[in-house]
Protein backbone atom coordinates (compact mmCIF):
# COMPACT_ATOMS: atom_id res chain seq x y z
CA UNK A 1 0.00 0.00 0.00
CA UNK A 2 1.36 3.42 -1.01
CA UNK A 3 1.98 5.94 1.77
CA UNK A 4 0.10 9.17 1.18
CA UNK A 5 -0.79 12.39 2.94
CA UNK A 6 -3.57 14.87 2.29
CA UNK A 7 -2.55 18.53 2.18
CA UNK A 8 -4.75 21.60 1.91
CA UNK A 9 -4.81 23.17 -1.54
CA UNK A 10 -2.50 26.19 -1.85
CA UNK A 11 -2.20 28.92 -4.47
CA UNK A 12 1.18 27.60 -5.60
CA UNK A 13 -0.38 24.20 -6.46
CA UNK A 14 -2.19 25.55 -9.55
CA UNK A 15 0.25 24.51 -12.29
CA UNK A 16 0.90 21.03 -10.91
CA UNK A 17 -2.81 20.43 -10.28
CA UNK A 18 -3.69 21.60 -13.79
CA UNK A 19 -1.19 19.10 -15.23
CA UNK A 20 -2.69 16.33 -13.07
CA UNK A 21 -6.24 17.12 -14.21
CA UNK A 22 -5.25 17.25 -17.88
CA UNK A 23 -3.23 14.03 -17.68
CA UNK A 24 -6.10 12.02 -16.19
CA UNK A 25 -9.04 13.76 -17.84
CA UNK A 26 -10.01 10.84 -20.11
CA UNK A 27 -9.74 8.37 -17.23
CA UNK A 28 -11.89 10.50 -14.91
CA UNK A 29 -14.52 11.05 -17.59
CA UNK A 30 -15.08 7.30 -17.90
CA UNK A 31 -16.55 7.38 -14.39
CA UNK A 32 -17.95 10.85 -13.75
CA UNK A 33 -19.44 13.65 -15.85
CA UNK A 34 -16.92 15.93 -17.54
CA UNK A 35 -15.91 19.20 -15.91
CA UNK A 36 -16.40 20.78 -19.33
CA UNK A 37 -14.00 21.92 -22.03
CA UNK A 38 -13.45 25.33 -20.42
CA UNK A 39 -11.94 23.75 -17.30
CA UNK A 40 -9.02 22.45 -19.36
CA UNK A 41 -7.89 25.87 -20.58
CA UNK A 42 -5.24 27.13 -18.16
CA UNK A 43 -6.65 30.65 -17.74
CA UNK A 44 -10.10 29.26 -16.90
CA UNK A 45 -8.53 26.69 -14.61
CA UNK A 46 -6.68 29.45 -12.73
CA UNK A 47 -9.98 31.25 -12.19
CA UNK A 48 -11.56 28.07 -10.81
CA UNK A 49 -8.48 27.51 -8.63
CA UNK A 50 -8.89 30.98 -7.11
CA UNK A 51 -12.59 30.28 -6.46
CA UNK A 52 -11.68 27.10 -4.59
CA UNK A 53 -9.12 28.96 -2.48
CA UNK A 54 -11.77 31.59 -1.63
CA UNK A 55 -14.26 28.90 -0.59
CA UNK A 56 -11.56 27.34 1.56
CA UNK A 57 -10.74 30.70 3.16
CA UNK A 58 -14.45 31.20 3.93
CA UNK A 59 -14.64 27.74 5.52
CA UNK A 60 -17.43 26.49 3.26
CA UNK A 61 -15.24 23.89 1.55
CA UNK A 62 -11.79 22.38 1.99
CA UNK A 63 -9.78 20.99 -0.91
CA UNK A 64 -6.95 18.55 -0.38
CA UNK A 65 -4.27 17.21 -2.64
CA UNK A 66 -3.31 13.60 -2.09
CA UNK A 67 0.46 13.33 -2.33
CA UNK A 68 2.77 10.33 -2.23
CA UNK A 69 6.07 10.14 -0.35
CA UNK A 70 7.81 11.84 -3.28
CA UNK A 71 5.43 14.80 -3.01
CA UNK A 72 3.69 13.99 -6.30
CA UNK A 73 -0.04 14.64 -6.65
CA UNK A 74 -1.72 11.25 -6.97
CA UNK A 75 -5.30 12.41 -6.33
CA UNK A 76 -7.68 14.89 -4.78
CA UNK A 77 -10.00 14.76 -1.77
CA UNK A 78 -12.61 17.45 -1.22
CA UNK A 79 -14.87 18.38 1.69
CA UNK A 80 -17.55 20.63 0.21
CA UNK A 81 -20.95 22.16 0.86
CA UNK A 82 -20.28 22.40 4.57
CA UNK A 83 -23.46 23.33 6.43
CA UNK A 84 -22.48 24.27 10.00
CA UNK A 85 -26.06 24.42 11.31
CA UNK A 86 -27.05 21.02 9.89
CA UNK A 87 -23.51 19.74 10.69
CA UNK A 88 -23.27 18.00 7.31
CA UNK A 89 -20.86 18.15 4.39
CA UNK A 90 -20.19 16.28 1.16
CA UNK A 91 -17.00 14.57 0.09
CA UNK A 92 -15.55 13.83 -3.28
CA UNK A 93 -12.30 12.38 -4.52
CA UNK A 94 -10.40 11.27 -7.58
CA UNK A 95 -7.21 9.29 -7.96
CA UNK A 96 -4.96 9.25 -11.01
CA UNK A 97 -5.27 6.07 -13.06
CA UNK A 98 -1.77 4.72 -12.37
CA UNK A 99 -2.32 5.07 -8.61
CA UNK A 100 -5.61 3.18 -8.37
CA UNK A 101 -5.71 -0.15 -6.56
CA UNK A 102 -2.98 0.92 -4.12
CA UNK A 103 -5.14 2.07 -1.21
CA UNK A 104 -4.76 5.76 -2.04
CA UNK A 105 -8.44 6.71 -1.89
CA UNK A 106 -9.05 4.56 1.19
CA UNK A 107 -6.16 6.16 3.12
CA UNK A 108 -7.02 9.70 1.99
CA UNK A 109 -10.66 9.32 3.02
CA UNK A 110 -9.59 7.84 6.34
CA UNK A 111 -7.32 10.87 6.93
CA UNK A 112 -10.12 13.25 5.96
CA UNK A 113 -12.57 11.59 8.37
CA UNK A 114 -9.96 11.87 11.15
CA UNK A 115 -9.58 15.60 10.46
CA UNK A 116 -13.35 16.06 10.44
CA UNK A 117 -13.63 14.30 13.80
CA UNK A 118 -10.73 16.24 15.35
CA UNK A 119 -11.50 19.74 14.18
CA UNK A 120 -15.14 20.16 13.14
CA UNK A 121 -18.65 19.69 14.48
CA UNK A 122 -19.69 17.86 11.31
CA UNK A 123 -21.86 14.88 12.20
CA UNK A 124 -22.57 13.49 8.73
CA UNK A 125 -20.70 13.17 5.46
CA UNK A 126 -22.47 12.57 2.19
CA UNK A 127 -20.91 11.01 -0.89
CA UNK A 128 -21.96 9.78 -4.29
CA UNK A 129 -20.35 7.65 -6.91
CA UNK A 130 -21.52 5.99 -10.07
CA UNK A 131 -23.13 2.58 -10.09
CA UNK A 132 -20.27 1.21 -12.20
CA UNK A 133 -17.50 2.50 -9.90
CA UNK A 134 -17.25 -0.52 -7.62
CA UNK A 135 -13.79 0.51 -6.35
CA UNK A 136 -15.15 3.82 -5.07
CA UNK A 137 -18.09 2.08 -3.45
CA UNK A 138 -15.67 -0.22 -1.61
CA UNK A 139 -13.56 2.75 -0.46
CA UNK A 140 -16.65 4.41 1.00
CA UNK A 141 -17.91 1.26 2.69
CA UNK A 142 -14.47 0.40 4.18
CA UNK A 143 -14.48 3.90 5.72
CA UNK A 144 -17.86 3.45 7.40
CA UNK A 145 -20.19 4.92 4.78
CA UNK A 146 -23.43 3.11 4.09
CA UNK A 147 -25.38 3.15 0.86
CA UNK A 148 -28.65 5.07 1.20
CA UNK A 149 -30.11 5.20 -2.31
CA UNK A 150 -29.44 4.46 -5.97
CA UNK A 151 -30.65 7.22 -8.29
CA UNK A 152 -33.27 6.11 -10.78
CA UNK A 153 -32.24 8.84 -13.22
CA UNK A 154 -29.32 8.27 -15.59
CA UNK A 155 -26.89 11.10 -16.21
CA UNK A 156 -26.54 12.29 -19.78
CA UNK A 157 -22.82 11.81 -20.44
CA UNK A 158 -22.88 8.01 -20.25
CA UNK A 159 -26.10 6.13 -20.88
CA UNK A 160 -26.99 3.59 -18.26
CA UNK A 161 -24.91 5.24 -15.56
CA UNK A 162 -26.65 6.20 -12.34
CA UNK A 163 -25.44 7.65 -9.06
CA UNK A 164 -25.23 5.73 -5.79
CA UNK A 165 -25.51 7.88 -2.65
CA UNK A 166 -23.73 7.15 0.62
CA UNK A 167 -23.81 8.53 4.16
CA UNK A 168 -21.28 8.49 7.01
CA UNK A 169 -22.50 9.31 10.52
CA UNK A 170 -20.11 10.24 13.34
CA UNK A 171 -20.20 7.70 16.13
CA UNK A 172 -21.47 9.17 19.38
Amino acid sequence: MMNIDIQLLQEQDAEELYQFECKYRAFFETMVPSRGEDYYHFESFLGKHQELLQEQQQGISFFYLIRNDAGQIVGRMNLVDIHPIEQVASIGYRVGEEFTGQGVAYQALKQLIERVQESTAIQQLQAKTTINNIASQKVLEKNGFRQVVVDEEEYEANEGIRFVYYLWVREQ
